[in-house]
């Protein structure tokens, strides 16, 4: 288990699961979804996967360094937005996994005093608590909502929703090799979708944890909207920081669980680095998580 992304704890878990969200609520946010599947066309081809330098980590797995190959595809140019989830679900009446399970987990700087006691912490990351209630339009728990946030990503997905999603949509998720070759823009074994440097000229390229992880914040944190900060050289935007991206990809040859890409709005220098274009981190296919939304691809010719 990675410090990024605890996964699900399924034990004593109650069956009927929570409400779903209000029709009325749901048709405000889907009213502000796009009416088309936006995606951006690449050609594929080689390109350098993973990386060795000194911010990799090779426990990983980002390493070898290796050239591969990727056919033609099409990539989502944001991750999916709460507003685009919510015509979903109000399409289909989908339930998302958090909301079967009864509880998601929640960056615990987020939660009221009232939630943050009563939430069990994760033992190897006690800023993560279990909130029960907490799910995508509920991303806080009981009391919050995504009203205001429907060009936010939708978080609190599985892997299993985001797989949901992308077939409603006629869509799939990205290889790991896919998400990689276009997070890069072109760029070769570059950290970071614009270049070498974290910030060029003193300015934010990404949302990641502003002043001391975990209780020592100087700025927001949370999700932006998921057209923040320029995009890079192939059109996509927030490839690294803001949310992590669920894949297609398996951890390794021994690890069957699924792979996230791109790092979130927790990241931070002093104890997780992965807000950069082959960083990775694995989580089982039921784990939702206050940082992770998925980004779609399509097959092409």
């Amino acid at each position: 288990m990675s410090c990024c992304g605890p996964e699900r704890d399924t034990t004593g878990r109650r069956s009927e699961g929570l409400a779903g969200a209000d029709v009325r609520t749901l048709e405000r946010l889907a009213a502000a979804a796009n009416d088309e599947l936006r995606m951006v066309g690449l050609a594929g081809g080689t390109f350098l996967m993973g990386s060795t330098d000194r911010f990799a980590y090779p426990e990983d797995g980002e390493g070898p360094v290796r050239q591969e190959w990727v056919e033609p595809f099409a990539i989502a140019p944001t991750t999916v937005t709460v507003a685009e989830f919510a015509a979903f679900v109000l399409d289909t009446g989908y339930r998302s996994e958090a909301e079967r399970l009864e509880d998601s987990l929640v960056f615990q700087g987020l939660l009221p005093a009232r939630l943050r006691s009563g939430a069990p912490a994760v033992a190897q990351a006690p800023w993560w608590r279990r909130v029960e209630g907490a799910c995508w339009h509920r991303p806080e728990g009981p009391g919050s909502s995504v009203e205001s946030r429907g060009a936010h990503p939708v978080t609190h997905v599985s892997q299993r929703d985001a797989m949901a999603y992308a077939e409603w949509v006629g869509a799939r998720l990205p290889s790991e090799t896919e998400w990689e070759f276009a997070s890069r823009g072109g760029l070769e074994q570059r950290p970071f979708p614009w270049g070498a440097v974290r910030e060029p000229d003193g300015v934010p390229r990404m949302n990641t944890f502003p002043g001391d992880f975990p209780d020592g914040p100087t700025g927001v944190v949370g999700t932006v909207p998921a057209a923040s900060f320029a995009p890079n050289a192939y059109g996509l935007y927030n490839t690294t920081g803001n949310v992590w991206e669920w894949t297609a990809g398996v951890f390794g040859d021994t690890d069957g669980r699924p792979v996230l890409r791109g790092g979130s709005y927790l990241c931070h220098a002093s104890y997780c680095r992965r807000y950069r274009t082959s960083a990775r981190i694995a989580a089982t296919a039921d784990t939702t998580l206050g940082h992770a939304g998925l980004r779609l691809a399509l097959d092409v010719g």
